[in-house]
């Protein structure tokens, strides 16, 4: 059988307009003979009633001493309501649906309560379902333990699982449902001519969310990319297509998509600190010392260089204070420059290709905005700005690789 896998967020659900548009793309899908697995988020963002967010205040509100078990339980309650409320909603336009919660379909998990990782998926009953004809409706982000307790699978878990059930079903492909119409070559609300990309790699993709970009979780894209199965990113509000997300040789198949590209987008992740340590004369221990605290005392790191003369990496703003505290009691003398950025230049066609940073600097340097730290991968070069040069770095750069075009 044809299966395909749809995923509505919570802004997808958030409103009786908005619920209509689902059934909409539910229709559209069953009218092309797919057999239908329907992921749902919790509906809306915080401050809505059922948004996880809203549950997490209401946790804080009241004593804000529940246990992690027991905060999923509650968390989950968010995804089951948006499955019985579509499936009433399908149900009263007449197509036979079933809600199951994450256990249900078969979705087992580790105990690391608030984000926990899929240890198997059994799908028996959702493929019995889908042989009588049912749209089946799963609540995203939960599956349980072999003890049969709730788990939740942390921030982007209806993505994860969305394309988990996709590679367990054998998906034809995954559609992720979004409030925007795919991937954008940067942030909207920066770059006013930002540009849909009808097609990007896995590596591509995974990129651009690690280093900023909000459309989907990169856990849900390397699930997807170990199974095979495409990804669509589509709006709920507009019959678009949407971008699609698949190898590298695939593209390169799809003549049409293709024009030669280096860079494909600009990611951008705002609220991070900068440290540096210098080794003094005789320290040959610094980079082990300094790493080894950071972990410790679970402080990520990012951006790392390190070299004979000391180490430079970055932690989120809010880890800063405590990071230089702990650095200083060691014995070390750090400074740090807070409220910094790291621009992400992300493109599969860059590697081996000469010219890509000099172009970088030359963006940057006409705009007199100063690099502060930079680093690079096979598909990513990032530089670090001062948080107040970021918006304007991403324009610069999105212009100088004509990114709008």
């Amino acid at each position: 059988m044809n299966i395909l896998v749809q995923k509505f967020g919570g802004t997808s659900l958030s409103s009786v307009e908005a619920r209509a548009l689902v059934v909409e793309h539910i229709q559209d899908a069953l009218a092309q003979d797919y057999k239908l697995v329907i992921v749902v988020s919790a509906m809306g963002r915080k401050g809505e009633p059922y948004a996880t967010d809203t549950l997490l205040d209401f946790i804080s509100q009241n004593g804000n001493r529940l246990p992690a078990r027991e905060r999923d339980m509650l968390l989950c309650c968010g995804e089951l309501i948006s499955a019985a409320t579509l499936c009433s909603l399908l149900h009263a336009g007449g197509i036979s649906a079933t809600a199951l919660t994450g256990a249900q379909a078969g979705i087992t998990t580790n105990d690391d309560f608030g984000n926990a990782q899929i240890v198997s998926i059994q799908p028996q009953r959702i493929m019995e379902l889908l042989k009588r004809d049912q749209v089946v409706i799963v609540a995203g982000f939960q599956g349980q333990t072999k003890q049969h307790d709730f788990t939740t699978l942390g921030r982007g878990g209806s993505d994860t699982t969305a394309t988990a059930l996709g590679a367990a079903l054998k998906a034809e492909i995954v559609d992720i449902f979004t409030d925007v119409e795919g991937i954008l070559t940067a942030d909207p609300r920066i770059v006013e001519d930002a540009r849909r990309l009808p097609v990007v790699s896995y590596s591509e993709i995974c990129n651009m969310a690690h280093h900023g970009a909000k459309v989907i979780h990169p856990r849900a894209v390397e699930v997807a990319m170990h199974a095979n199965i495409p990804i669509r990113v589509r709006s709920t509000f507009s019959k678009d297509p949407g971008t699609l997300v698949t190898h590298s040789d695939a593209i390169v198949q799809k003549k049409d998509a293709v024009q030669d590209r280096f860079v494909t987008g600009i990611a951008n992740f705002a609220n991070i600190t900068q440290i540096q340590v210098a080794a003094g004369e005789g320290v040959y221990d610094l980079q082990l010392s300094v790493f080894k605290a950071m972990a410790v005392h679970h402080i990520s790191v990012d951006f790392i260089n390190v070299n004979p003369s000391g180490v430079v990496y970055t932690v989120f703003d809010h880890e800063a204070e405590r990071a230089v505290r702990i650095l200083t009691e060691l014995g070390y003398k750090p400074q740090h420059t807070s409220n910094c950025a790291k621009v992400s230049i992300i493109g599969g066609g860059m590697n081996g290709v000469p010219g890509i940073m000099a172009q970088i600097v030359e963006a940057l340097t006409e705009e007199d905005i100063s690099i502060l730290q930079s680093a690079d991968s096979n598909a990513t070069i990032w530089v670090l700005v001062q948080g107040a040069d970021m918006a304007h770095a991403v324009r610069a750069l999105h212009k100088k690789f004509e990114l709008h075009r």
